[in-house]
C-alpha cells in the first residue's frame, strides 16, 4: 500500500469536516424548504404516482440500497480503518435516507413499486432556471446512472485488501456521480419542497464524498 495513504486520525478529521458541512447544509436547506412550503402550500400537494417526486423516491431507494450493499461488502474485505470508516458512514447515511424515501411514498399513499419502467420520471422533460423545458435526462427502463452491474459486485466480493479498496472506491465514485445526476434531475422536475431540499443535500454531500474518495483512490494507485 502506498505510503501516502491517510492515517485514521487524518481521515477522521477530514471526514468530520465533511459531516459537519453536510449537516449545516441540510439544516439550512431544511429551513429554506420550510419557509418556501409555508409561502407556497399548493406546491406541496400530494404527488401523484407518475410524478417526478414519486419516481425519484422509488428509484433513489434502489440506488441507495445498492450503496449500502457495496459498503457492507468492502467493510468485511479490508482491514483498512479509513475505508471501513467511510463504508460504515455510507451504509448508515444511505440506509437512513432510503427509509425516508420509503416513508414519503407511504405518507403520499402511493405504492412502493411503479407500474411504469424505472427512470421514466427522468425520461420526461425538465425545466431550466428561467422556466423553459429542456430534453429528457435518461431513457425509461435503462439502468440507473452509476449503478454497479452484477459482474462488478461479484468482482468486489471476490477481492480483498487493497484490491477490494480500489474496486470499492471506483464503484462508489461512479455510484455517487449517478446519485448527483438523479438529484439534479429531481431539482429540474419536482416542486415538493421536501424533495427539493433532500435532492440539494444529496447533491452537495455526495459531491464532497466524491472528492474524498478520488483522493483515497489516488493514494492506492499501483
Amino acid at each position: 500500500m502506498s505510503g501516502h495513504v491517510e492515517t485514521t486520525t487524518g481521515f477522521t478529521r477530514r471526514r468530520w469536516t465533511l459531516v459537519v458541512t453536510a449537516l449545516v447544509t441540510a439544516v439550512m436547506v431544511g429551513l429554506a424548504a420550510f419557509s418556501i412550503g409555508r409561502l407556497t402550500a399548493p406546491e406541496n400537494s400530494r404527488p401523484g404516482t407518475t410524478s417526478a417526486e414519486a419516481g425519484f423516491a422509488r428509484d433513489m431507494q434502489v440506488h441507495h440500497d445498492q450503496g449500502v450493499e457495496l459498503a457492507n461488502i468492502v467493510r468485511d474485505r479490508t482491514a483498512d480503518a479509513p475505508v471501513r470508516l467511510l463504508a460504515l458512514d455510507i451504509a448508515a447515511v444511505q440506509g437512513q435516507q432510503s427509509g425516508q424515501l420509503y416513508g414519503w411514498l407511504t405518507e403520499w399513499g402511493l405504492p412502493q413499486a411503479a407500474r411504469e419502467p424505472s427512470m421514466t420520471w427522468m425520461s420526461r422533460p425538465g425545466r431550466t432556471a428561467d422556466g423553459h423545458e429542456h430534453a429528457a435526462a435518461h431513457a425509461a427502463g435503462e439502468p440507473m446512472p452509476g449503478l454497479a452491474t452484477p459482474e462488478q459486485i461479484a468482482a468486489l466480493e471476490a477481492a480483498s485488501g487493497i484490491e477490494a479498496e480500489r474496486i470499492f472506491l471506483t464503484l462508489m465514485i461512479a455510484h455517487h456521480q449517478g446519485a448527483v445526476e438523479m438529484a439534479d434531475a429531481a431539482l429540474d422536475r419536482a416542486s415538493n419542497t421536501s424533495v427539493l431540499a433532500f435532492s440539494t443535500s444529496v447533491k452537495r454531500s455526495q459531491a464532497a464524498e466524491i472528492d474524498l474518495m478520488t483522493g483515497m483512490l489516488a493514494d492506492r494507485a499501483q
